[in-house]
């Protein structure tokens, strides 16, 4: 049965907003500062090179990509694009709210209201990854996007909890910062490994290691966290060619419901 889609408007519409938003903070720029200089203000040891934030680009694609995809004739009424809709929209106005917060260098505000966009992304990454049998626009245009963005936002959010910690002087100096890095960028990487495996997902991972090789190209003169970043990126790099290569995609006994992330389903019509 074909169901009306309420939100498909409001996701262009918001998706618009939050593209016009990041934009201004470039051009006007918000606040006076560059997101670049105030990145550059707040550096920290998990502070990442300069050309790590090029994945917004590609994310901003690939989301644009799904707010176009809703508005095919066979797509728009599906309940695997219905049910995320709303869950989108609220994370167009976190992922805008996170930007004017950062542009007038409310540090720990911002980091709160990145944390709710993580739940948004999560919640939408359940829906996305629990779609049965998912043909490839579902793919493509819905689970891809949402595993590349949720990976980046939790690198991003330890850089940003890292700015909160260093602004508010609660990491001290040298090796006891250092050692804090570390333990943040631990704790990234476990929550991929342990997302990305439940929900058989090697897009998710890349995001990291992605975040970590940039990490450790901007601190390769801090020799324990480049050490650290380099290394959990290679792992997390193993990790997801392991599920790509060799994790089954079909065997779903022990996956609570979450198919891999996998190029191999069934075509259904309108795809």
């Amino acid at each position: 049965m074909l169901r009306h889609n309420p939100y498909k408007w409001w996701n262009i519409i918001f998706y618009l907003i939050m593209i016009a938003v990041n934009a201004a903070a470039v051009i006007i720029p918000l606040g006076g500062h560059t997101t670049g200089e105030l990145s550059d203000k707040y550096h920290t040891p998990v502070t990442p090179a300069g050309y790590a934030f090029m994945i917004w680009s590609l994310i901003y694609l690939l989301l644009a990509g799904f707010c176009i995809y809703q508005f095919r004739r066979f797509t728009e009424h599906r309940d695997s694009v219905r049910s995320i809709g709303f869950w989108f929209v609220l994370s167009c106005v976190f992922n805008a709210g996170w930007i004017l917060l950062w542009q007038n260098q409310l540090v720990a505000a911002s980091v709160l209201d990145m944390i709710a966009l993580l739940v948004t992304l999560v919640i939408i990454y359940r829906k996305t990854r629990l779609i049965p049998d998912p043909t490839r626009g579902e793919q493509f245009f819905l689970r891809l996007p949402f595993s590349l963005y949720l990976g980046w936002i939790c690198a991003a959010l330890l850089v940003n909890m890292a700015a909160v910690l260093q602004k508010n002087s609660w990491g001290g100096q040298g090796l006891q910062l250092d050692g804090i890095a570390i333990v943040l960028l631990a704790l990234g990487a476990a929550a991929a490994l342990i997302t990305a495996f439940r929900g058989r997902d090697f897009i998710l991972p890349l995001a990291l290691v992605w975040a970590y090789s940039a990490i450790a190209f901007e601190q390769k003169d801090t020799v324990n966290v480049y050490i650290t970043a380099i290394g959990l990126a290679a792992f997390l790099l193993g990790f997801s060619l392991w599920i790509l290569l060799f994790r089954p995609a079909d065997d779903r006994r022990g996956a609570k419901g979450y198919p891999r992330f996998g190029f191999t389903s069934t075509r259904r019509h309108g795809q």
